[in-house]
């Protein structure tokens, strides 16, 4: 079992695939890297789009009807990649969906170029509420690639980190991978995901993620996310590696 928790597979809900026949291709190319089990999780909250968990469960059932009409061994499951916005804890009560609909995990995706100043709070609420959030993309935002320190403490306080699998094998520059491996080193990764958009511009690439992880770091690490993602399915909690701090530098 090979389990994604970060796509956009669903056709026409957001900038993912827009046509069913995108969407098979894109499904096609998964089952080509390895998955078995793709978590859907279009943007929802983000400004431009906005995807109820009634739409996106219709849009999984119509994609996973097609998908065994074709033969095409892959089960869909619902989710949302949720943007941080004021009224979440609001949302959460009603119209959010856990990955899989499983109760426990939430997908939440932060600005691309701040932090905002409540996060930790918001984080701390949620996992009052019983559910367990995960960070998408850390690698993206330019205050945590600043200052790594940050997304320790995000870790050290319960949340989890998701890398994307294009930026660990180098795709969205050297610079990105690099930081990926710092994370990785610092036990501040728990899974890797595909964010595959498109079969062909942005497809899954977790074959060659996890080939990557295995030779540059162990096969331990390779089971530890898949691991991971089989929790995330189950909605069954898991114990996270200890993550480590980074020194400060002294100033001079």
């Amino acid at each position: 079992m090979l389990v994604d928790i970060h796509n956009h597979i669903l056709p026409g809900l957001d900038d993912g695939a827009q046509s069913m026949e995108e969407a098979i291709l894109l499904a096609t190319n998964g089952v080509a890297n390895g998955v078995t089990h793709i978590i859907a999780t279009p943007h929802h909250l983000n400004r431009k789009y906005t995807n109820s968990s009634t739409e996106v469960k219709e849009a999984v059932a119509n994609l996973y009807r097609e998908l065994s009409r074709k033969n095409i061994p892959l089960k869909i499951l619902p989710g949302q990649e949720i943007h941080l916005t004021a009224n979440i804890l609001e949302e959460l009560d009603n119209n959010l969906l856990t990955l899989a609909n499983s109760g426990k995990y939430i997908l939440i995706e932060l600005p691309n170029n701040h932090i905002p100043t409540n996060t930790l709070e918001v984080f701390f609420q949620i996992q009052l509420k019983g559910y367990i959030p995960i960070i998408v993309h850390p690698e993206r935002n330019a205050a945590l690639r600043r200052n790594k320190q940050l997304l320790y403490e995000f870790v050290n306080k319960g949340a989890l980190i998701q890398i994307t699998a294009s930026s660990l094998i180098g795709v969205n520059g050297r610079s990105i991978k690099k930081y990926t491996k710092v994370l990785i080193k610092h036990n501040l990764v728990h899974f890797i995901a595909s964010d595959a958009h498109h079969y062909v511009k942005r497809p899954f690439l977790l074959k060659k993620a996890y080939q990557y992880v295995k030779k540059r770091f162990s096969e331990s690490h390779v089971t530890y996310y898949c691991e991971n993602a089989k929790h995330v399915l189950f909605g069954t909690e898991f114990l996270p590696l200890p993550p480590v701090g980074f020194k400060k530098t002294r100033h001079l």
